[in-house]
């Protein structure tokens, strides 16, 4: 029994093909079956049972699939440590980020590293929360970038920054007139919500005790919207679809004041499209009320207690704090 064969199992008890699991360990398939066959024989037993073009894992391939997985990292977990003794921050470094977290930090985050951390290699991949927390678990990703809350069990996390959360409403919106807006004013609208970020989840529900149905009367929308793009979600507000809160790092900076910068008219017509549908909306910073603060989410960076490379976890919390992050509060403890 070898690594690499239990490598193999695992990649297949993945991709449930022979084919793509062969791809993501960048080996032949008759040579990835070939090996899984041979670990097979020496186990004398099935891990796989084969059907026409789909693999299905026996109840007790699943345990040792399961085990497989937890070698395998431990086996990684020594490497890294053999690495850490040479460089502590050589080699690459596998982050994940939220969708909502990734787009407005990740280009000051890697300028930022690469200036202090020449020799550690980012490997960015982006991801909903949950998603994240299982890469986390299986050991494709070292840490994660992300809101709070979430939901997971043997995690290490530190606070990065609080980031306020902004009112974007419709220019043609009555509210889009004011400077600040509260919440006691943003309840009975239509609100959009994002199902890929728990915390701004909250906040809108919060907006409403109902929690759902029926938030307001929109044209076209009768009911709350779900959906997974934050830019989806600005341009319904845009077209006066309803209103939602955005992470403060989302909008433009020269719309945070009640001026617009004039445009260029040579401007991409792709670009003109999306500076118009910014123009439709008014984001509109939300004021503190009698006992609430103004709401805000939480940005940490989580990963699993076993990661041995502590100094990357240091490096990469500097670089972030080294971010020109407008609006946000660091929190440096």
């Amino acid at each position: 029994m070898t690594l690499t064969e239990l490598k193999y199992i695992v990649a297949l008890a993945q991709e449930k093909r022979f084919s793509r699991a062969a791809h993501l360990c960048n080996v032949s398939q008759p040579s990835l079956s070939m090996a899984i066959k041979k670990l097979e024989e020496e186990l004398e037993l099935k891990l796989f049972e084969r059907t026409a073009g789909q693999v299905s894992v026996t109840p007790v391939g699943e345990e040792i699939v399961y085990e497989a997985r937890r070698i395998l990292e431990h086996a990684a977990a020594i490497q890294k440590i053999a690495q850490r003794g040479k460089d502590p921050l050589a080699g690459t470094v596998k982050i994940g980020v939220s969708y909502t977290v990734g787009p407005y930090l990740l280009p000051e985050l890697v300028h930022h590293s690469k200036a202090r951390t020449p020799q550690m290699e980012l490997i960015l991949k982006g991801s909903f929360t949950e998603r994240l927390i299982e890469m986390l678990g299986t050991g494709e990703i070292d840490c994660a970038i992300m809101a709070e809350p979430f939901r997971s069990t043997g995690l290490a996390k530190a606070a990065l920054y609080d980031e306020p959360l902004i009112a974007a409403v419709p220019a043609s919106h009555i509210l889009a007139r004011r400077e600040s807006v509260s919440t006691t004013e943003l309840q009975g609208e239509t609100l959009l919500l994002l199902e890929a970020d728990e915390s701004l989840r909250e906040h809108l529900e919060a907006l409403s005790p109902e929690a759902a149905p029926a938030l307001g009367d929109a044209e076209g929308v009768s009911h709350t919207f779900e959906g997974y793009s934050l830019e989806t979600i600005k341009h319904m507000v845009s077209r006066g679809m309803g209103i939602t809160l955005v992470p403060r790092l989302s909008v433009p900076q020269d719309q945070m004041h009640s001026g617009y910068k004039r445009r260029k008219d040579d401007e991409h017509p792709a670009e003109k499209r999306r500076r118009n549908d910014d123009n439709q909306i008014r984001y509109l910073p939300i004021q503190q009320e009698s006992g609430q603060p103004p709401p805000v989410r939480r940005i940490v960076l989580a990963w699993r207690r076993s990661f041995p490379r502590y100094e990357v976890i240091a490096a990469l919390r500097n670089a972030i704090y080294a971010c020109e992050l407008p609006g946000v509060t660091p929190i440096l403890r």
